[in-house]
């Protein structure tokens, strides 16, 4: 079954350990965290220091997504605040195979995630350190926006490239019951969702209309 990890970047931030007991309870099977810099995307969001403070509040794995310039230097910021999952955007590594070996250093999980343009032909000699890849089926920086169609096709790639291989295919942007269907049958074994989750306050119906 499709897992379903709810994106915190559309939660109430007042009430940040409240808001993830609501979503274990509602059946999330981790918590999506953004991290955003102002640099690589025009937004700013979580530190490690909130990371660290809502650690507590549950047991779902902690599924960090690093839309920064710089990844190599907070890796170990997040290792140490509670991250399960670190990933990190091709487009901001030189050296995208040794920050995944650093990830890995860590004892966490690495994923590696892939803008819309980006040719998903980059991630060939890294998928023997890829435990997740995140196709982001929106431009990253910003909540609500449409999802692009182009990339369902990205998607069955990706899933052909790693067809024998145990990494996590999962998906970010524009994700409601329509689309998680169509990244679904793509191949998608993750999907990410904000608004979609928190829109109406039922979290467990609308988990259950994504799944």
């Amino acid at each position: 079954m499709v897992k379903i990890a709810p994106s915190i970047l559309s939660a109430d931030f007042a009430n940040l350990g409240k808001e993830i007991k609501a979503l274990e309870k509602a059946g999330a099977d981790m918590i999506h965290i953004d991290v955003m810099d102002g640099n690589f995307v025009p937004n700013l969001t979580l530190g490690a220091g909130i990371i660290k403070a809502i650690r507590n509040y549950t047991k779902l794995p902690f599924d960090v997504h690093l839309m920064v310039q710089n990844p190599d230097k907070m890796i170990p910021w997040f290792a140490e605040a509670g991250a399960d999952i670190i990933t990190v955007h091709a487009e901001a590594c030189i050296h995208l195979d040794k920050t995944l070996s650093t990830i890995r250093e860590y004892g966490l999980k690495a994923g590696v995630s892939l803008n819309p343009s980006t040719d998903e032909d980059c991630l060939k000699y890294v998928l023997d350190k890829l435990d997740l890849i995140l196709i982001m089926t929106v431009n990253p920086g910003f909540g609500g926006q449409n999802f692009i169609e182009s990339q369902l096709q990205k998607i069955s790639k990706i899933k052909e490239m790693t067809e024998d291989k145990e990494i996590l295919i999962e998906v970010d942007g524009g994700i409601n019951p329509f689309t998680a269907a169509e990244c679904t049958a793509a191949g998608a074994d993750v999907l990410v969702a904000g608004t979609a989750v928190f829109a109406g306050g039922d979290y467990q119906k609308n988990i259950n209309s994504l799944r």
